[in-house]
């Protein structure tokens, strides 16, 4: 077996860090807000006994863990590591779930333009973050999306959608003029 590297990156969201791993862990992503959602991940549902854990995020190689506002990053990252390498060369299950990648989008013309602009455009910038970016509908102009993982309660997702993600559609799929994010 090869050994299990684990890497921290930090992300734009102060509360959120990034735990690289080499080798991919999900198709697609998960997210799992809070323990009881945390159920079906035997993965995540471990990450929840630790107390200061309060939200765990998967995609392709990396988990992203939330982390209370009374610990710090310097008490509890090197703990955190060694739990992800250990967890991941025992090979404890991160729930799979393929629906998320699923490129086959639905939709009118200009919404399936949509998601794929989200899809080959927006995801791999937002995951280089930690985070997740799901389209969830376009009506009147507008599109709604959902942010996910460390985007979730991030300063800077406000930016990032209004600057970043709704200028790119406005230029790449004319008929949008407003993206919003959905409250998780």
């Amino acid at each position: 077996m090869a050994t299990i590297n684990v890497y921290t990156e930090s992300t734009p969201n102060p509360a959120t860090m990034k735990f690289l791993v080499n080798k991919l862990l999900i198709n697609g992503s998960l997210d799992y807000p809070n323990k009881e959602k945390a159920q079906e991940s035997p993965f995540a549902f471990e990450l929840f006994k630790f107390n200061f854990v309060t939200g765990v995020f998967f995609a392709s190689n990396f988990v992203t863990i939330t982390k209370s506002d009374d610990v710090e990053w310097s008490d509890i990252e090197a703990i955190l590591k060694d739990f992800v390498k250990g967890a991941v060369e025992s090979e404890l299950a991160v729930k799979e779930v393929h629906h998320d990648e699923d490129t086959n989008f639905e939709g009118t013309e200009v919404e399936v333009k949509i998601q794929q602009v989200l899809h080959d455009y927006v995801r791999p910038a937002v995951e280089q973050d930690g985070g997740a970016i799901h389209y969830k509908s376009f009506d009147n102009g507008i599109v709604t999306v959902e942010l996910r993982g460390s985007c979730s309660g991030c300063p800077s997702s406000t930016i990032t959608l209004k600057s970043g993600i709704e200028g790119l559609l406005k230029r790449m799929v004319p008929e949008v003029e407003e993206v919003v994010a959905e409250a998780m």
